[in-house]
């Protein structure tokens, strides 16, 4: 009997497909979830209940939580991505390292299928098929949803003439957690103008008194926060959200292009990704120079975009990795947040590499490193050929 390994989250759509791949198309169903930080122990329990009680061969849970973080999240940190100024790539990102992770599996397995549950009105089908047509050319691509065209309503109906027990009304929201953030989608982000209500989010507001927080970061990375020191950043990540997500910060309605050409809106919460973005952001404004800021943030919008549509695999991605680590050198210090009901604010930073020293002086105060006769000489020759264009052209009524 031939294999298919099954991306599998326990949906309706998954669900349909392990019924459908093992008893329409006759092929044994391993299924597979990838965890990339946002499941609960008894979550995954209950994921693989579900996948058993469908009938599947075997199921497997992938941990890439750490795997994530290296090869995507630190790059997103050293780049301070928000798409359109605004999003941390909360799914995007984690669902090309999930997509990886069954073409690995489904290859150490030695499948002779791999398979989705991606409709065809979203992104994800893009960012699978991409991922398994590079890693796995061999292994053919089922996607049944898409490839029968199925309503939400056809697809109850099957399972439930397969004796399929489970809650089939629709939440309200569509809730997506990732150690990197948490999408939430409803009737308000299909709209242009409605914001998502209160209630929409999955972290409520708990806290109220403000609380002042320590972020240490070492190259780039955030190991420490207060007196704690962590021995991987994805447990720093973890601890910050436990600090910062019950005072309902990081929320914010996103709007961007996709990649098969419509806009599209979700709101969403992340409140650890955000604070670390922006506190990291002080930091390197405090210990990297002009031009170094400058190129950073052309290739990190250009990487934040290409990594939105999936073509982490691309090499150049590999070229701006490079530079962007290489950035990170001297970005090693402390940083101020103050945490509040709905809003933080970066305070300030220490750093051993802090380029805003007294020692060459205080802007708009005093300097000690040039005469007044210096900065004539370099006023003059800086401006030189703007001088020379408008006084060849007689421009100078332009300024009048």
């Amino acid at each position: 009997m031939k294999k298919v390994v099954l991306a599998f989250s326990g949906g309706l759509d998954t669900s349909y497909c392990a019924i459908y791949l093992a008893q329409e198309l006759g092929l044994e169903v391993y299924s597979a979830i990838v965890d990339t930080g946002g499941f609960s122990d008894e979550e995954l329990q209950e994921i693989e209940r579900r996948a058993y009680a469908m009938g599947v061969k075997q199921h497997t849970h992938l941990n890439e939580t750490e795997h994530f973080y290296n090869s995507c999240i630190r790059f997103l940190v050293f780049g301070n991505i928000l798409k359109n100024n605004t999003y941390p790539l909360s799914v995007s990102a984690e669902r090309v390292t999930q997509a990886i992770a069954i073409a690995q599996h489904a290859k150490s397995i030695g499948a002779d299928y791999v398979a989705h549950g991606s409709t065809g009105a979203g992104n994800d089908q893009v960012r699978f098929d991409m991922v398994f047509q590079a890693l796995i050319p061999e292994v053919e691509i089922i996607t049944p949803i898409r490839d029968k065209r199925l309503s939400r309503e056809q697809e109850i109906t099957y399972l439930q003439e397969h004796g399929v027990e489970m809650d089939f009304q629709k939440a309200q929201y569509s809730i997506n957690k990732g150690i990197w953030g948490t999408s939430v989608g409803g009737k308000e982000t299909l709209t242009s103008h409605l914001p998502l209500p209160e209630e929409a989010y999955p972290t409520q507001l708990s806290k109220t008194e403000p609380e002042r927080v320590t972020l240490y970061f070492e190259k780039g990375e955030l190991k420490g926060i207060n007196d704690q020191s962590f021995e991987h950043p994805v447990k720093a990540i973890q601890h910050l959200q436990e600090l910062a997500a019950p005072f309902a910060i990081g929320r914010d309605i996103h709007v961007g292009d996709t990649i098969i050409g419509i806009k599209g809106r979700v709101g969403f919460e992340a409140a650890a990704p955000m604070v670390i973005i922006k506190a990291h952001h002080l930091l390197e404004k405090h210990v990297l120079t002009k031009w170094q800021l400058y190129w950073k943030d052309q290739l990190s919008a250009w990487y934040g975009n290409w990594l939105h549509e999936g073509q982490l695999l691309d090499p150049t991605m590999r070229d701006i990795e490079a530079f962007l680590e290489s950035t990170q050198q001297n970005v090693t210090g402390k940083v101020f947040v103050q945490l509040a009901p709905y809003h933080f604010q970066v305070q300030g930073i220490e750093s051993a590499h802090d380029l805003m020293s007294d020692k060459f002086g205080s802007y708009g105060e005093m300097n000690r490193a040039w005469t007044s006769d210096d900065v004539k000489g370099f006023a003059k020759i800086f401006g030189n050929q703007t001088k020379m264009y408008h006084t060849v052209n007689n421009t100078a009524e332009w300024a009048d």
